[in-house]
């Protein structure tokens, strides 16, 4: 454990705090790297505008911040469970997968009781100082304002993603026209509108359909759920499809060359990108029940871009194209909803070392399997990044078990020795034909 201080060297310093630098937080606290963690939030919290309730966790349990790392860890999902009393009847639940409130009433425990990680902290810039073999890291308090600096051996990049608004929504969000990522925000406003539009068809897009359409009774509305993609379908989840999501296949995946990689990325896409199976089935037996009585007023349509929005009085209209027949048409509606997902983000300080490290093309720069940044000037001082990793460590760079994998990875070369075994031969089959 470790509280802040300007006149000592770390070892590491994580700039954001989401689940995969809270959970590298909470296993370096159980080690000997010191290291320490800033976010300007002022507390953690994890997807507070999509915490729908009945929404659950695509992954078990089990891919925890640290389990799968040290299952002897304090900071366990079970720990949590036995210090909230919460044991017995997460035993008679008898599930896997559990509630996203309370993965994230999880993550927030876990948060309150690490030292190293520090909130209303903004990292602002980033300077490597090649004499003396270290970073120098300015950080503003986002409530006195005032700016220090502190000095680490490495850094570890976790600024996470922020949402992704598509071309011809120049100027939005706004109060009626949002981000999935605000949804519960603004959830009784969109309500009273007379008419609602769905766009996107992932996960969050049916949880968000699959709300609006619970509450169409109460309030009224037409609902409509409109996608680009070809059809809604569901996340795959066959075992030993589900097997991509280890260690085994992303070590197999970073040691192809880039262009196999990126078109593996392609094939890839239902396993993390499709609608958890129960969604979709709540859905539809929810419209099959009204349509006993009535049409309900809800459309469902797929292969339709949405590529931009007019205000037209108090509403909208939706420059709208069906692909397939290249046909296009407008959509009237008072609110929208965009479940469109998130690109990476990255701070401005970021931008000035883009010529000091290596790219395989204009946007995705060379990482190898530690996470690591790969400098041209060779330096034994990194910059480790946990987001944009798609390219380099496959579709499961944003799984939450594999977020465990590579914070291993980064503490044991910070320490440079092994602090966290690496896990080699996890599935039943095998990726490469090499060596056979």
């Amino acid at each position: 454990m470790n509280t802040l201080k300007y006149d000592k060297l770390y070892d590491l310093v994580g700039i954001g705090i989401g689940p995969f630098n809270l959970g590298m937080a909470a296993l370096a606290d159980q080690t000997e790297v010191d290291a320490i963690y800033f976010d300007q939030k002022e507390e953690f919290s994890w997807h507070p505008g999509m915490l729908i309730d009945g929404a659950d966790l695509q992954v078990p349990f089990l891919a925890d911040l640290v389990t799968i790392a040290d299952p002897k860890s304090p900071y366990t999902f079970l720990n949590y469970l036995h210090e909230h009393n919460r044991l017995y009847q997460f035993y008679f639940f008898n599930k896997l997968d559990i509630p996203r409130k309370e993965y994230n009433a999880y993550t927030r425990w876990v948060a309150s009781k690490l030292s190293n990680c520090h909130f209303g902290k903004k990292v602002i810039d980033v300077i490597y100082q090649d004499e003396g073999s270290y970073y120098e890291v300015s950080i503003e308090d986002m409530q006195s304002s005032e700016t220090q600096v502190i000095k680490s051996k490495h850094v570890v990049l976790g600024t996470g993603s922020v949402p992704n608004i598509p071309e011809g929504f120049e100027g939005y969000p706004n109060e009626d026209v949002l981000h999935t990522n605000h949804y519960l925000y603004r959830e009784k406003e969109l309500k009273k509108a007379a008419s609602v539009t769905v766009v996107g068809s992932g996960q969050s897009a049916a949880e968000v359909f699959y709300d609006f359409l619970n509450d169409q009774d109460r309030y009224g509305y037409s609902l409509q759920w409109l996608t680009r993609s070809t059809g809604f379908f569901q996340l795959e989840q066959a075992k030993l499809g589900q097997e991509v999501f280890s260690p085994d296949y992303v070590s197999y995946f970073n040691n192809l060359p880039y262009e196999e990689r990126m078109n593996a990325l392609e094939t890839l896409g239902t396993l993390r990108k499709g609608v958890d199976p129960s969604t979709l089935k709540n859905i539809y037996h929810l419209l099959y029940h009204r349509s006993t009585e009535e049409q309900p007023d809800v459309t469902i349509q797929p292969l339709t871009e949405v590529n931009g929005i007019e205000k037209k009085g108090k509403s909208y209209v939706l420059d709208c194209r069906q692909w397939q027949e290249d046909h296009a048409f407008t959509v009237d509606t008072d609110k929208v909803v965009l479940a469109t997902g998130y690109k990476p983000h990255f701070p401005e300080w970021f931008n000035r070392i883009g010529d000091e490290i290596e790219w395989e093309d204009e946007k995705h720069f060379k990482v190898e399997m530690d996470q690591q940044l790969v400098f041209k000037d060779g330096r034994d001082n990194h910059v480790f990044t946990l987001t944009n990793l798609d390219h380099s460590h496959g579709t499961g760079a944003t799984n939450l078990a594999l977020s465990v994998e590579r914070n291993k990875r980064v503490l044991n070369r910070v320490a440079g020795k092994e602090l966290f075994s690496i896990n080699t031969n996890t599935v039943f089959q095998q990726f490469s034909s090499k060596g056979m």
